[in-house]
């Protein structure tokens, strides 16, 4: 029997505002820093298989060498997709994670998480670990949040309510003052 994985990992930069990506949807230049990319780029090197929306992605070096679950509502539970061979659509109202997980053919394991808004939500008391960046310079007025809940609640209060809890917070770009914080559920192991 297929275990799920054993760590699901968040990966997101936000900007003050707490959105990920610009009001049309898109990922700004404003929000993408060098030592920000590298930091995201590592984390995802050792991840098993990423999990992303039809309209996000890493756009990393590796990304084509990744297995991946790219949610969807256009299918009734799993396809495989048609982009990637090493892809499948999941649609998690007609599969789970666990049949989702098996599909890939993998057997314990990290999940990384890269996004888009409902991707990010849907594993909310899931994470074992969610690796929170800021762009405190950079604001996205009618952007999209990197959970729905935000702006009425801060992402930190939305991870806290969800049962994370931060640790060290690192910086990744002292011109900039872009940081990244590692949250990680109570009692899960400590963060790589």
């Amino acid at each position: 029997m297929t275990a799920l994985p054993t760590r699901i990992e968040g990966y997101a930069i936000v900007s003050a505002d707490g959105m990920l990506a610009d009001s049309t949807g898109v990922m700004p230049e404003s929000l993408k820093f060098d030592a920000d990319q590298r930091f995201f780029a590592d984390k995802l090197d050792r991840v098993d298989a990423v999990a992303n929306g039809r309209h996000s992605n890493e756009q990393q070096p590796n990304s084509a060498t990744r297995k991946r679950l790219t949610l969807t509502q256009q299918i009734p539970a799993l396809a495989p997709d048609p982009e990637n061979p090493k892809g499948l659509l999941w649609n998690p109202a007609g599969a789970s994670l666990e049949k989702a997980w098996e599909a890939l053919g993998l057997d314990g394991g990290v999940l990384g998480i890269v996004g888009g808004t409902f991707v990010f939500d849907l594993f909310l008391d899931r994470y074992t670990h969610f690796f929170l960046s800021h762009a405190p310079g950079v604001r996205l007025p009618g952007g999209r949040p990197v959970f729905t809940n935000v702006p009425a609640e801060t992402p930190e209060q939305v991870l806290t309510r969800h049962g994370l809890v931060p640790g060290k917070r690192i910086t990744l770009d002292v011109e900039h003052n872009v940081t990244v914080t590692a949250w990680q559920r109570r009692g899960s192991v400590t963060a790589a």
